[in-house]
């Protein structure tokens, strides 16, 4: 069943999704041939926006929850794209070890690991549960609102001199994380021998960063949009890092508030050329880090001078208690999108190269200017079932498939970034 969803597609956005559909085949060969030359990521999501004159991800998680939030049609596709990256990884693979985070309440999260789990003993694989929780001592079972049941099992070194990670009696080929090591990357899982370990660990929060990524997406979409004779922007999100940046004791203060101040002067200026009557917005948050912590949205840079208490405290401390001292500002982009009134935004999942679905973000409480992963949140299936295979016949606008196609364009440009990412970043890189 689709959505009831009210859309601003109009504009320079009826427009690209012209373009796009009349350069599909230009558009899947450039991809084909890009894969050629990276390997993407075992799995990802990509939130992104829709603004009406715009359409860009404004994150991509690269240990990706939500898998719950799919809907069950999308499954079938799902394992297919998973058996596609474990045939390219470990072909023999029998035994596959999963990490999951390490809070064991959150049900929600607990019901995209069963899912996860689902997805992937449908490839053939014997999948255990290994967790970095210090709280789990012995194997445990988890028993789901649904009637599912998860078993958890404290990790451990083994074979080889304990060179090897598993269980007590489990060796896998490989070792999948659902665990974005924001708080560093545990000594149990250094040093591996001749082990998967995906995504890679450089890919964590402690080392990963967000104005990384976007660099990398920059590059990406600049090539993208010349292959389609496109103004990348569109895509494209501006965006400043700030380093060394300290909210409690008023450090790094001043840099921030020029660099939001250009930034902001930088996307007037492209809104004036554009003909675009919004007022402009930028998106403050850690350059590191997940779940939607951290984050503030400003109209003006002097709002960055004036944060009372609260404020600072919110913007100081991220996930697992971590300081932020580093942050990106990113070009705000709207979101008008709306499913049965309520503001909407949607969020692609891929495993390795391919779109497997996705979902809308809702939240009744905020606007199209506001972050949406807040509490209160909750999500819709986004609808690939209908039909995935975009209709070039049919005029700009059309909702299904057409809109979804254009969706999966801007995740798999997100992807490929996150692929370069990787590979920039890479500690063993020569």
């Amino acid at each position: 069943m689709v959505p009831h969803l009210i859309t601003a597609l109009n504009g320079p956005l009826l427009d690209l999704e012209k373009k796009v559909l009349e350069a599909t085949p230009t558009i899947e060969r450039w991809f084909r041939l890009e894969w050629q030359d990276h390997t993407p990521p075992f799995y990802c999501s990509v939130d992104l926006r829709n603004s009406g004159f715009k359409l860009a991800p404004v994150d991509t998680n690269l240990f990706p929850g939500g898998f719950n939030n799919l809907s069950p049609e999308m499954l079938p596709l799902a394992v297919q794209a998973a058996m596609a990256a474990i045939e390219k990884i470990c072909p023999e693979a029998r035994n596959l070890l999963l990490i999951p985070e390490r809070h064991t309440r959150n049900v929600f999260y607990l019901q995209n690991v069963a899912r996860l789990v689902s997805i992937l003993r449908q490839t053939g694989l014997n999948v255990r549960l290994g967790t970095l929780s210090d709280e789990i001592k012995k194997t445990t079972v988890v028993d789901l609102p649904d009637g599912q049941r998860l078993t958890l099992e404290p990790l451990s070194r083994i074979g080889l001199k304990g060179r090897r990670l598993g269980l007590k009696d489990f060796d896998p080929c490989s070792i999948l994380l659902n665990n974005d090591l924001s708080a560093g990357v545990p000594d149990i899982l250094k040093n591996i021998h001749e082990q998967y370990v995906l995504p890679p660990l450089h890919a964590g929060w402690s080392t990963r960063r967000k104005s990384q990524h976007f660099a990398c997406y920059d590059d990406v979409v600049k090539k993208f949009a010349k292959a389609i004779d496109i103004d990348p922007w569109v895509l494209n999100p501006y965006f400043a890092a700030v380093k060394n940046v300290d909210f409690n004791a008023r450090v790094g203060e001043e840099e921030l508030q020029e660099t939001a101040a250009g930034l902001l002067k930088k996307v007037a200026k492209k809104y004036k050329q554009m003909g675009i009557k919004e007022k402009p917005y930028l998106v403050v948050k850690p350059d590191a880090g997940t779940y939607g912590m951290g984050i503030m949205t400003i109209h003006d840079a002097s709002e960055l001078k004036d944060l009372n208490r609260r404020e600072r405290n919110k913007m100081s401390v991220i996930k697992e208690g971590l300081e932020v001292t580093d942050v990106i500002i990113q070009e705000g982009v709207h979101t008008f999108e709306k499913v049965n009134e309520a503001v909407a935004e949607p969020v692609v999942y891929m495993i390795d190269r391919y779109v497997i679905g996705g979902f809308y973000r809702v939240h009744t409480g905020r606007g199209p200017d506001e972050s949406l992963n807040a509490p209160g949140m909750h999500f819709v299936p986004l609808a690939f079932e209908q039909n995935a295979i975009p209709d070039v016949t049919a005029k700009p606008g059309c909702a299904v498939p057409n809109r979804f196609y254009l969706y999966g364009v801007v995740a798999r440009l997100a992807l490929l970034a996150a692929s370069l990412e990787l590979e920039r970043t890479d500690p063993d890189r020569e």
